[in-house]
């Protein structure tokens, strides 16, 4: 049986409620959108993986308020069930400077940390992004509420130019990054 992964395009498209944050004329939806669906191909070109996006299409918005989105993207995950849990987002800070990914998990020392661990060299190794650390966050909604193995990826600072330019120009090489470390993760690779 094929591993089950969830992958939820963090945010809904620019326009809408919970839209996610904006820099550099680049929007987290759009970003996050794209690399959800090259990181589904990659995983579902191989037969060992059947991955679900939370977004399937570019005007798929989910919920009508905040809360509800993170609902929404929660209940697919859990309804089907998926087998892990990876939600994709952007960062944004009021500094341009600050830049970088980050991993967002529920506990350290559990399989969400070790997949977090190999996805954060995947993404650092691949688009050349800072590796700021897997960090504790267990007031997500996405990681409390899944019923899986669940990670919340931030790609890189939207509000600093060159992360901002990464996100924009190299999706691809962000979701391979990412699929890279599953591999891993998994001893695939």
């Amino acid at each position: 049986m094929a591993i089950r992964i969830f992958i939820d395009q963090g945010h809904n498209p620019a326009g809408n409620v919970n839209a996610g944050a904006m820099g550099n004329g680049v929007y987290e939806g759009d970003v996050t959108y794209q690399v959800g669906v090259y990181l589904a191909n990659l995983l579902n070109n191989d037969p060992r993986f059947e991955a679900r996006l939370s977004r399937p299409t570019a005007t798929t918005v989910l919920g009508t308020s905040n809360a509800s989105s993170l609902a929404a993207r929660v209940e697919m995950a859990n309804s089907w069930p998926a087998d892990y849990f990876i939600s994709i987002h952007c960062n944004a800070n009021v500094n341009p400077a600050i830049n970088g990914t980050e991993c967002y998990i529920f506990q350290f020392g559990t399989q969400a940390n070790w997949l977090a661990v190999h996805i954060m060299n995947g993404i650092t190794q691949n688009v050349g992004t800072r590796n700021n650390g897997i960090r504790l966050n267990p007031t997500l909604y996405v990681l409390r509420r899944t019923m899986m193995t669940s990670v919340l990826v931030e790609l890189g600072y939207l509000t600093n130019p060159s992360d901002a330019q990464k996100l924009r120009d190299n999706q691809y090489g962000f979701a391979y990054g990412m699929y890279i470390g599953i591999m891993r993760y998994f001893g695939f690779q």
